[in-house]
């Protein structure tokens, strides 16, 4: 089974705005002529790498919830123009919503096993519909 990672989201202040934010970057990069894909850059590189692109996926905590999520599709370390050692965590563009899970802030990411990620939202799901703030109510209730 995939193992994953979680990271918070900072600067996104829903769902809808890390979309639109994903979708400038890729438009800039079009624009640009340069590869179009969507990545994150982090210090440090996990060493679970394998078990991670075996259809792992970032998890996004927004504003104290796990909220959404991206496919890993790749991860590249490198180093920087100041001789630090980098990496490049490449995602799928589409943010796949999941239910929402409460997280206290945390720096970096971290690992996140399958047993403790939050489901995904399907079309099917009533609580889908729901505004956020009181499908984050039904959760914290376990209603949802």
């Amino acid at each position: 089974m995939a193992l994953n990672l979680i990271k918070l989201c900072v600067g996104a202040e829903s769902v809808e705005d890390l979309e639109d934010w994903i979708a400038l970057r890729l438009e800039e990069k079009r624009r640009a002529g340069v590869v179009v894909e969507h990545f994150h850059t982090t210090r440090m590189v996990p060493k679970r790498a394998d078990e991670l692109l075996d259809g792992g996926s970032l998890y996004w905590v927004i504003k104290g919830g796990v909220q959404c999520r991206q496919r890993l599709v790749d991860i590249r370390p490198f180093t920087d123009a100041e001789g630090i050692g980098r990496c490049h965590l490449v995602f799928d563009p589409t943010v796949v919503r999941t239910q929402w899970q409460p997280r206290r802030p945390f720096q970096g990411w971290r690992y996140l096993v399958p047993a403790d990620t939050p489901t995904d939202l399907g079309g099917a799901d009533a609580g889908e519909e729901l505004p956020l703030n009181l499908r984050r109510e039904l959760s914290e209730l376990g209603l949802l």
